[in-house]
């Protein structure tokens, strides 16, 4: 049926520890043996797959956990230059405390032809700081409720500003050059705002609005000044 390859011409040496290895003439002959060999090769990779199983969801598990803390140190300590801090609205400026009830500093300003004026010569009054801004119409509404008696001055930095009252009422434009009475007040000039202040006709100061934001801020007192 078959002859020994071992042994036979032209075949290779084979292992001995295999034995005696006999070819058959019909190869039909060996169709059990192929058989159960591809049976084998089939189930092996089932087996491979069963035993790394109980294994494989731990491990996702665990590569998912570490992918996610990596992410979340990434997005803690990754530096961002798009954020932006929020600035804080500016509050307005507080007079010093004790003004109130201070006489007004003898100071001279200076009209539109640079002639000196004494500000004491002109209580009682309200004096509105217009450095920092013209605020035509602060200025108009706090001329218009200046009861009779009381001088509604503007006081700019460099050269008057005059201002356009309503009808019967009248400004008295004047500059400060020195900045004596902000240097006095203590309050810088802030754009966009008008400071005021109200001296009764003993050159006595009886409010200071750092910023006017309504005729509210000092109504009650500049119609007592006219007492």
């Amino acid at each position: 049926m078959g002859k020994p390859d071992a042994d036979g011409p032209g075949l290779p040496d084979l292992p001995p520890e295999w034995g005696r290895v006999v070819v058959p003439d019909d190869a039909s002959a060996l169709a059990t043996e192929a058989e159960q060999i591809r049976h084998e090769l089939r189930r092996t990779p089932r087996r491979a797959v069963a035993a790394r199983t109980p294994y494989a969801l731990p491990l996702l598990v665990l590569i998912v956990a570490v992918l996610t803390t990596l992410a979340g140190l990434a997005a803690v300590t990754w530096p961002r230059t798009d954020r932006s801090t929020p600035q804080p609205t500016p509050a307005p400026h507080a007079p010093p405390a004790g003004l109130a009830g201070r006489p007004l500093p003898a100071l001279d300003l200076v009209d539109a032809g640079q002639s000196p004026v004494p500000l004491r010569a002109l209580v009682p009054a309200m004096i509105i700081l217009v450095d920092g801004c013209p605020c035509p119409q602060e200025v108009a509404t706090a001329a218009a409720l200046a009861p009779a008696g009381v001088t509604v001055v503007t006081v700019a930095d460099a050269r008057p500003v005059r201002a356009t009252p309503s009808a019967g009422a009248t400004v008295r434009p004047l500059a400060d050059p020195a900045g004596g009475l902000r240097a006095f007040l203590h309050l810088p000039a802030r754009p966009g705002a008008a400071t005021a202040l109200l001296v009764d006709r003993s050159g006595v100061l009886v409010r200071v609005v750092p910023e006017i934001r309504s005729a509210e801020d000092y109504r009650a007192d500049l119609t007592r000044l006219a007492a």
